[in-house]
This record gives C-alpha cells, sequence and structure tokens, in this order.
C-alpha cells in the first residue's frame, strides 16, 4: 500500500489528534492481510496465485495536482502514477482500471483524449472501471488500479548490508515544476515534470533481474530512501552531493546545499530507486548515491562531511 505524493496547494492542517498516514497503516496491518500484501510495506501487491503485479492510486483536486491543470495533463499523471508502481516492481503493465467522478462535459471530454494519449505512450490499455456523479462544486477524485505481469518482482524491503543504492534519472524537477506550475517564473520543462511525470518501465524491466530492493520516488528521496532501510532493517548512508540534478534544475534553483536539499526533499519525481550489489554496475543510466550498512535510519553526507538531517525528508499525509 503505498504513501501519498507531494501536496499541491497548501492544505489546513488536519486536527491534533488527526491519524497519520502511517498510523493508519500501523492498524491496518492489524487486520487479516493477504499474503500478497508483503505486510502493506510496499508500493504494489504481487498475487501469489496469479503472475500479475497490482496497485491502485488516488489523486484529489487541490491536493496531488491543481484546480487549473489541464484535464489532459491530469489524465497523464493518475494514469502514470499508478505504471510507476508497476515499474518500482520491473514488471510490464497490461491495463488498467478507472474510478472516474463525470463532472463537466468539455472537462470530460479532454479528459478522455488525455487518457487516450497516456495509455498509447506507456504501451498499456483500459480495462474497465467505474463511473460516479459529483456534487456541484466538489474535488475531483480519480483512482486508477494498474496492473503488470509477473516479473521477479524485487520488494521494498529486500536491500542488503553494504548494497549500494542508486536512483535513474534527475531528482527535483517535479518539485521545483509545482511552483512554476503555481505561476513562479521558471522554465515549461520543470513545470512538464510536475504535470507530466514518465514511469520508468523500459528501466524496471531491466533491473527487476538484479535489484534487490527497488521502489519509485513519489514523495521525496530521503524519505523513500529512509523507508526501504527500514524495511530492510537495515541504515542507510546517502552522499547528498551525488543526488543528480538536471541541467534545467540546476540553471534554475542551483548546486549547493540548500538547492540539493530541496531536491531530495521533494516528491512527484518518480524515478526509481535501487539496491543491487556493490561490485554491480546498472544496466540502465543511474546514478550511485550511497550504500546501506548495519542499524537504523538515514546518515545524509555532502561529500566528506556528515550534515543533520533536515527537519522534514519528504512528504507524509
Amino acid at each position: 500500500m503505498r504513501e501519498g505524493r507531494c501536496p499541491t496547494p497548501p492544505r489546513a492542517s488536519p486536527p491534533a489528534d488527526a491519524m497519520t498516514e502511517a498510523d493508519f497503516l500501523a492498524a491496518l496491518r492489524t487486520l487479516p492481510l493477504h499474503p500478497s500484501a508483503r505486510g502493506l510495506r510496499d508500493d504494489a501487491a504481487r498475487l501469489v496465485h496469479a503472475p500479475l503485479v497490482v496497485t491502485t492510486d488516488t489523486l484529489v483536486e487541490g491536493v496531488h495536482f491543481l484546480a487549473d491543470d489541464t484535464p489532459a495533463d491530469v489524465a497523464w499523471k493518475v494514469v502514470a502514477t499508478s505504471l510507476s508502481d508497476i515499474a518500482g516492481k520491473g514488471a510490464k503493465p497490461d491495463g488498467i482500471l478507472l474510478n472516474y467522478p463525470l463532472s463537466d462535459d468539455g472537462w470530460d471530454r479532454a479528459f478522455l483524449a488525455g487518457l487516450g494519449e497516456v495509455l498509447a505512450a506507456c504501451g498499456t490499455a483500459l480495462l474497465g472501471g467505474d463511473t460516479v456523479s459529483l456534487p456541484a462544486g466538489a474535488p475531483r477524485i480519480l483512482t486508477v488500479t494498474a496492473f503488470g505481469c509477473d516479473t521477479p518482482a524485487p520488494p521494498r524491503g529486500g536491500a542488503g548490508e553494504n548494497d549500494a543504492l542508486w536512483v535513474t534519472g534527475t531528482i527535483g524537477d517535479a518539485g521545483a515544476g509545482l511552483a512554476i506550475a503555481r505561476g513562479a517564473d521558471g522554465p515549461a520543462e520543470l513545470a512538464d515534470r510536475y504535470r507530466r511525470p514518465i514511469p520508468r518501465l523500459a528501466e524496471g524491466r531491466v533491473l527487476s533481474r538484479i535489484a534487490h530492493a527497488m521502489m519509485d520516488i513519489s514523495d521525496g528521496l530521503l524519505i523513500d530512501a529512509a523507508r526501504m532501510a527500514e524495511a530492510s532493517g537495515l541504515g542507510v548512508i546517502l552522499d547528498l552531493a551525488a543526488v543528480p540534478l538536471s541541467a534545467a534544475y540546476r540553471a534554475h534553483v542551483g548546486t549547493d546545499r540548500t538547492a540539493r536539499l530541496r531536491a531530495a526533499t521533494a516528491g512527484d519525481d518518480y524515478e526509481l530507486l535501487f539496491a543491487m550489489p556493490a561490485n554491480v554496475v546498472p544496466a540502465v543510466p543511474a546514478t550511485r548515491l550511497g550504500r546501506f550498512a548495519r542499524g537504523t535510519g538515514l546518515t545524509l553526507h555532502d561529500g566528506d562531511e556528515v550534515i543533520a538531517l533536515p527537519e522534514r525528508l519528504g512528504f507524509e499525509h
């Protein structure tokens, strides 16, 4: 069961006694769980009696996408975020179910056009789903359940002591893009990384054959690295200086420690984070960030200097 993504506009703080996402997941783990659920500590379930990987994602207007995002961009994002979980298990997408709130005819038709675009781009198809009607003025809530053909499906918690930690692509583009999407100055390239993430499906299929642990990054590099380490019963040492930044991010935000911390704690990257033997180089473009070690928690370096963890490692509901 996956954690949520980075929120979009600022929201009112929940009541002090409100359950956090971690509290809710802990309570769910006291219920009878299917063996395929992997203790609700992973982003997708690997069905024991069928060659399938299954995941589901919900996007809420005003939390996961902006109210003025185009319908086509929303369609892209709701499908791509679910398929990113499929990529994180190294599976080939087989189809999706869509739960959709009917509202405005023009918006709905533009959404359908965008849906066709993302399904074609990602090589998958619609299996079915459900439609509901929304009260006037209610925020849109969209859910996609995605199915992938089975692979070794490396778990989140499979890292071994002294395994190397790697990440595909670049980090922080979507976080910077969110500010641009909300009206700040900046390159459209970064805004596009926020609005239209690219699930790393091809990379996931290659990496699943050798990675000991793998997941996509939705809530921030630091928090998701810490989650992988915790699920593996280990600590993780990460070098902030190694965090890969795009040319657009470097030009717009910078490359100093503040800029790298901003990138490493932002959400919506949807790159793959993975652990593999220290003496193996992955067969896809990726950056080595650190290693797993005996112990607990995240230790952060900036080159040779050990630095304090930021107050916020990433997004948590």
